[in-house]
């Protein structure tokens, strides 16, 4: 298959994603694959705009393809607390007067829109990040939603950390969904059978993936055995649209 005709694969560049892209790395797998790594709402725009043929993509990002197809069995989500995305602040989230709210995913900044909104009853001002010194702003009674590798570093500095899956858990009795690998177009059922059997092979080498990071700031292994759930299940499903019938409500 020449160069031109690889299927071109939007992976997300976190650590949370790190098992399921383990088995794409495969030098089989990428004679007839391209890997396009970028932050989610990159990732996501790549597919909307026909730059890549398949990624995993925030779910809030769903509602603005005329079409798709969800194509593996395998997600990001989250059963109770995923760790990594949180609303951080110095005073609780009662408190807080102003949020600013992450520029890589359009998910997580919705799903806490969602929870000031319907859980925790606040109002705070809103600001769109727009660069990683965002950060720096949070203290007195502004607060900032970060996702990803930074907030698990973030985790070491604030006072007050609000996980959303444990907040969503909360409030629906349900796992949370952040990301799932959608197509714009139909793939084959072969090639979701091959698809998903790349996703499935970093999961027997979990060890290995979480000991090759050489990651101080939080314990890997806990990280994608605990926080993380990967697989695509009924109730993770009901979750979805839940969260889907919020956005669209």
């Amino acid at each position: 298959m020449s160069e031109k005709q690889k299927i071109k694969i939007g992976a997300v560049s976190y650590l949370n994603t790190r098992p399921m892209v383990y088995g794409m790395q495969d030098s089989a797998f990428l004679q007839e694959h391209e890997l396009v790594p970028d932050y989610p709402a990159k990732v996501a725009q790549m597919l909307k705009n026909g730059d890549v043929d398949v990624a995993l993509i925030p779910v809030a990002f769903l509602k603005e393809l005329p079409e798709y197809y969800i194509v593996s069995d395998y997600c990001i989500a989250s059963d109770y607390e995923v760790a990594s995305v949180c609303l951080f602040s110095e005073v609780p989230v009662d408190q807080l007067t102003t949020v600013y709210l992450d520029y890589q995913s359009r998910t997580s900044v919705a799903l806490a829109k969602v929870l000031m909104k319907e859980f925790w009853g606040i109002s705070p001002q809103l600001i769109d990040a727009r660069d990683e010194s965002y950060r720096t702003k949070i203290e007195g009674t502004t607060g900032a939603v970060v996702i990803g590798d930074r907030a698990l570093e973030q985790r070491r500095l604030s006072t007050y950390i609000y996980d959303l899956a444990t907040e969503w858990r909360s409030m629906t009795s349900l796992p949370f969904v952040f990301a799932v690998w959608v197509s714009v177009k139909p793939m084959s059922k072969e090639w979701i059978e091959q698809f998903n059997a790349a996703n499935a092979v970093g999961f027997s080498f979990i060890d290995e993936i979480a000991e090759a990071q050489k990651y101080p700031v939080y314990d890997l292994k806990k990280y994608y055995t605990h926080n993380i759930s990967y697989k695509l299940d009924d109730d993770k499903r009901k979750g979805m649209q839940r969260f889907l019938d919020f956005l669209t409500a």
